[in-house]
Order: structure tokens, then sequence, then C-alpha cells
């Protein structure tokens, strides 16, 4: 009778440490998709409205057809054993896809990059005679080898643009979340969150021009 209640105690007791354990979310970081997703937002949402325009073709002559990129055929006869690797690459795709399906349907992102395109062109003078940089957060921020201080203006405008790319951030995380059927609870937004800001932070920097100013991941700023 004692050990079976000895026995009884310590299942409960067992039961109990396991109602308080903590439970751990883990969400995988489609990092590839993600980037791509941020890269299709950008050409599709982000027009400052100053790109040359396509030059037409002369009166009388039809728009010129596209050319077929000239393909090797070195390896012809080969056997091929890229099926697993275009699977994946095709995966990416649909997932980089249904990303930027979702985040395009937010109100809150098409507003994020209305007001970005029209900063853009200001912006991307301040990024080209080195007044402001980007951090590896994605932030624009004054590099530490600025001389001189913005313009209140210009502060103003750094100001609403940071805010903007938080907002395409946190979009980011919470369609990840919502495309993998998580919870948005806030452990898991503060798991993707800064995975996210990071990939937006890479998009930009390739996207860059000479000479800008950015902040690599190991907090060195270099300049492009």
């Amino acid at each position: 009778m004692k050990t079976r209640l000895i026995k009884l105690l310590l299942v409960l007791a067992c039961c109990s440490l396991a109602a308080c354990a903590v439970i751990t979310v883990n969400v995988y970081f489609p990092e590839k998709a993600a980037k791509e997703a941020y890269k299709s937002l950008d050409d599709m949402l982000l027009k400052s409205g100053d790109k040359p325009a396509t030059p037409a073709p002369p009166p009388g002559l039809p728009p010129a057809a596209p050319r077929d990129k000239p393909q090797s055929r070195l390896f012809d006869g080969l056997p091929q054993f890229s099926l697993v690797a275009e699977a994946y690459a095709a995966d990416t795709d649909a997932d980089a896809e249904a990303l930027a399906v979702e985040l395009s349907s937010m109100p809150e992102v098409l507003k994020a990059y209305d007001e970005m395109s029209k900063r853009l062109p200001r912006l991307n003078a301040l990024f080209a005679s080195g007044a402001v940089g980007l951090s590896k957060q994605a932030l624009v921020v004054v590099p530490p080898s600025a001389k001189g201080k913005l313009a209140p203006q210009d502060e103003a405008l750094v100001t609403a643009e940071n805010q903007s790319r938080k907002t395409v951030v946190m979009s980011m995380a919470k369609a990840i979340l919502k495309l993998q059927k998580q919870k948005e609870s806030k452990e898991a937004l503060n798991q993707v969150m800064g995975k996210a800001a990071a990939t937006y932070a890479e998009t930009k920097r390739e996207a860059a021009q000479p000479g800008w100013w950015m902040q690599l991941p190991n907090d060195r700023w270099v300049q492009k």
C-alpha cells in the first residue's frame, strides 16, 4: 500500500512538472525564399519614377523579339544527376512566390512601399553622398564615416523610412508564420524577426550602388 502511494505521488509530481514546462516554439525560416520574395516586392512595388524607360523601336518597325539565351552543349550526353537540386529550387521558388503574394495582399505593406517610393530619390541621394548608410538590420543610419549631421527634414525622412522598413520586416515574419500555420505569438515573432531583418539587409546590400556605406553582419562598416 505504501509503495503504491509513493508511485502515485511520483506520477502526480511528473504530471505537475510537465504542465509547468515551457513549450519551445521552433519556426523554420526559409531564408532563400524570403530573400527572393523581398526582391520581388522591390521590383514590383518600389518605384521611384526616375528609372530610364525602355527605348521604343523606330516607327514602322515591330518590337525586337527576345533572343533565346545560348545553351551550352558541353554536358550533352552526360547523366542528369541534378533532380534533387531542381526539386529544391522549385520548392524555393514556390515558397518565395507564396510569400510575395501574401505580403502584397497586406494593406500595411502596400502603404509602406508607396511611401518608400516617394522617398526613394532623396534617400538615394543621401546614400550617394555618404550622409547615411545601411545597417545590418536593414535600417538607414548615419555611418561612422559621415561628417556633419543630417538636416531636420532629412532626419524626419530617415525616421519615416525606417518605420516603413520595420513594417515590411514584421509583415514578412507574420507571413512566414501564417504559411507555416504557426500561431502568431510574441515568442514566434521574436524568433523570426531577427532573421527576417538580416535577410532584408542582405537584399538591400546586394541592390546598393557603388560607393554606398553598409554594415556587414560582423558589425564592420564598408563602402561598396
